[in-house]
């Protein structure tokens, strides 16, 4: 499969066949009507922030077509497992609960289990699931999600398994029902799939090639969003820095990024993620002087070693991401910089390890994301001599958490004393500090006061952190800052 721009004809799901699937909403809503039925829905995502907003589509569908939403597996009529294919621990989770469901379609028989998301579009799986989990009714991938209420309909009309897994490029369907969570955070995907083929991901081979929103899609969402009081907003895409390539306009996410800070309002923009081989002066340029897009940078390195950078496909160097990292901290200085590594890659030695311990070390991240290697099936980086053994790794990988850590910590000391603007984003499940709320940077910030500052920003006197958390309480409660 090559890297390639797509057709925006052959991408963007036409109006008639939306209207098609509107149809098949109706008659499962009829359906269950003639029965006098009330259907319950469970839908168990898993992964990253675009499952999450995937996840939200379906139980907009589902609305639609007249089931309820449960958290319950067992009490539902329709069980959905929206699957992520990044990590092997996810996949295994993914077929115990798939095991687990043979006891819930034994008590109702009538239930349909239905298996969606990235794992589902990898053919080993779909055939695996097809030969060894009959329970399973309906199956279907990432480019198939918007026929969701058809593919429903064919198991409830024909009572045979469907399967819809075919290998396509991707598209992009405007106008689909979302099922948000309550609340003052909201995700916005501007563009979908991934060109970019690193050795060791997946993505790419399921979530099909780079395709972008149109730019008065992405802020129709966000002025909708604003408008309806959600005041952390984040935009998605696997590389925000493609987005726009295939539009042919001369627009790109900078652009994009400046039109969004224009909606009035008072919010923040997040986005993620971030490559580096993409990411230019003109997008830190343009974060550094827009008032509602936060300082904060997810910019995944994988490794310092220049070598192994080349064997994963990455196309920068380290000293090419240093000099990333110092001309946007040049432009805000007060930037909050994460990171995604991975220890242990396929014929990698201590001393590239070390090299990866030693980035993390000069740079100074505010906090990683950290991994050890996980081979992913299909992906080249599977078929690479891995001679080192996973108890090495575990060892280069606890040196490199230990210098994460105490960084964190040392970053987290420093706040302490400090009065800082957080928005407050709901309970923390914590007696002693029962509202969580995040800084600008994203720097989660437990505190004592109010439950009517949910939804608010607010001044927070630090008093007191450790490695993963702040701990405050509201510098005054009764004067949020807005």
């Amino acid at each position: 499969m090559e890297e390639q721009l797509l057709e925006r004809a052959n991408v963007l799901v036409p109006p008639e066949a939306l209207a098609r699937q509107r149809d098949f909403q109706e008659k499962i809503r009829a359906m269950f009507a003639a029965r006098e039925a009330h259907p319950l829905a469970c839908v168990d995502t898993f992964g990253c922030q675009q499952n999450e907003a995937d996840g939200q589509r379906l139980k907009g569908m589902l609305r639609e077509m007249g089931f309820t939403l449960t958290a319950e597996p067992r009490e539902a009529d329709l069980v959905l497992l929206n699957t992520c294919a990044v990590r092997e621990h996810a996949e295994q989770r993914v077929f115990g609960n798939l095991g687990i469901f043979t006891h819930t379609k034994k008590e109702n028989p009538e239930q349909i289990i239905g298996l969606c998301g990235c794992m589902a579009q990898e053919e080993r799986v779909s055939r695996r699931v097809r030969e060894s989990y009959r329970h399973v009714d309906l199956v279907f991938g990432p480019h198939a999600l918007w026929r969701f209420p058809e593919l429903l309909w064919q198991a409830y009309e024909t009572k045979k398994r469907v399967f819809s897994v075919e290998d396509q490029h991707g598209f992009i369907a405007e106008g689909l029902p979302v099922e948000r969570d309550r609340g003052v955070r909201a995700w916005v995907s501007v563009m979908y799939g991934c060109n970019n083929f690193c050795s060791y991901c997946i993505v790419p081979y399921v979530r099909g090639r780079e395709r972008s929103r149109d730019p008065e899609a992405v802020l129709a969402e966000v002025r909708e969003l604003v408008e309806a009081g959600y005041k952390d907003i984040t935009l998605l895409g696997q590389n925000v820095n493609s987005y726009g390539n295939d539009l042919e306009r001369g627009y790109d996410f900078s652009d994009l990024l400046e039109e969004i800070d224009r909606i009035p309002g008072e919010y923040l923009i997040r986005f993620m993620s971030s490559h580096p081989k993409d990411a230019t002066k003109k997008l830190f340029d343009t974060m550094a002087r827009c008032r509602h897009v936060a300082k904060q940078l997810h910019l995944p390195f994988q490794s310092g070693n220049d070598r192994v950078l080349r064997e994963m496909n990455r196309r920068y160097t380290r000293q090419q991401y240093l000099e990333l990292v110092s001309y946007a901290r040049s432009v805000m200085p007060g930037l909050v910089l994460t990171s995604d590594v991975i220890i242990g890659f396929p014929g990698e030695t201590e001393a590239e390890a070390m090299d990866t311990v030693s980035l993390v070390e000069e740079i100074g991240f505010d906090a990683l994301f950290t991994f050890i290697y996980s081979p992913r099936p299909g992906t080249r980086a599977a078929e690479m001599p891995d001679p080192v053994s996973r108890a090495e790794k575990q060892v280069w990988f606890d040196k490199l958490l230990a210098v994460q850590n105490a960084r964190s910590a040392s970053l987290h000391e420093a706040y302490v004393g400090k009065t800082l603007k957080v928005l407050v984003d709901g309970e923390s499940g914590d007696p002693a500090f029962p509202l969580s709320s995040r800084t600008e940077g994203n720097r989660l910030v437990r505190l004592k006061g109010d439950n009517s500052l949910i939804g608010q920003f607010t001044q927070v006197r630090i008093t007191g952190s450790n490695t993963w958390a702040l701990y405050g309480e509201a510098a005054d409660s009764a004067h949020p800052v807005l």
